[in-house]
């Protein structure tokens, strides 16, 4: 079976969005890029029943490559991020904070430096069915010098250079979405400036795994 350590990683991924409440049932998908294959979350299989041999291979094109399963259907989202950036990983999520924010159309603004591996604030890409090609598009167009994205009444995504630098986007961006929202709620929280946020990319890439982002467009 190819990609059997990559497709455990995705299965334990998946497990833990729903641990850290990043996600509820089988909403969220998970995705690894190995050269021009993609392995990917099938769609609508409860997390803790998946076994290696249900994650799909597919192609840059979302052809099957591998597998009985069928892909996520945020397969055009996937492939389209994988063809047009520099994603090794990319994992959807639909989190409580981020999806508030979505909802209200308001990007999660430099309330803290951990937004700068992301590349600064976070856009909201406007609504689209899930799955469509209309919500790739969007998504795309909002993740102009970022690696997040905000979806709007839908969830949260995130890439970076492997799995473990995108996981952990996504959970620092739900924390940044928490902090603002109470924040927000009591008072006019202070903001970080565009080069105080800048000045951070640098230290973070000494020791940081999800510092990899070369933009800094904030």
């Amino acid at each position: 079976m190819r990609y059997e350590q990559e497709r455990e990683q995705i299965i334990n991924s998946c497990i833990r969005m729903c641990d850290d409440q990043l996600t509820l049932g089988t909403s969220g998908n998970v995705s690894i890029r190995i050269g021009d294959h993609i392995v990917i979350t099938p769609s609508a299989v409860p997390y803790p029943e998946l076994t290696p041999d249900m994650v799909p291979i597919i192609d840059l094109e979302g052809n099957v490559i591998e597998g009985a399963f069928k892909p996520s259907s945020e397969t055009p989202l996937h492939t389209l991020l994988y063809r047009e950036t520099d994603a090794q990983a990319i994992v959807h999520t639909h989190p409580i904070y981020g999806v508030v924010l979505g909802t209200l159309r308001r990007e999660t603004p430099l309330i803290h430096y951990m937004l700068a591996p992301m590349g600064g604030a976070v856009r909201v890409a406007p609504y689209a069915q899930f799955g469509t090609q209309e919500l790739a598009d969007n998504v795309l167009a909002a993740a102009k010098g970022r690696s997040a994205v905000l979806m709007e009444n839908h969830g949260a995504i995130a890439w970076g250079k492997d799995l473990a630098s995108a996981y952990s986007k996504c959970a620092y961006l739900e924390w940044c979405c928490e902090v603002w929202c109470k924040a927000a709620a009591i008072g006019d929280p202070h903001l970080l400036s565009t080069k105080q946020v800048e000045s951070v990319v640098q230290e973070l890439a000494s020791y940081s795994p999800i510092a990899d982002t070369p933009q800094r467009e904030v």
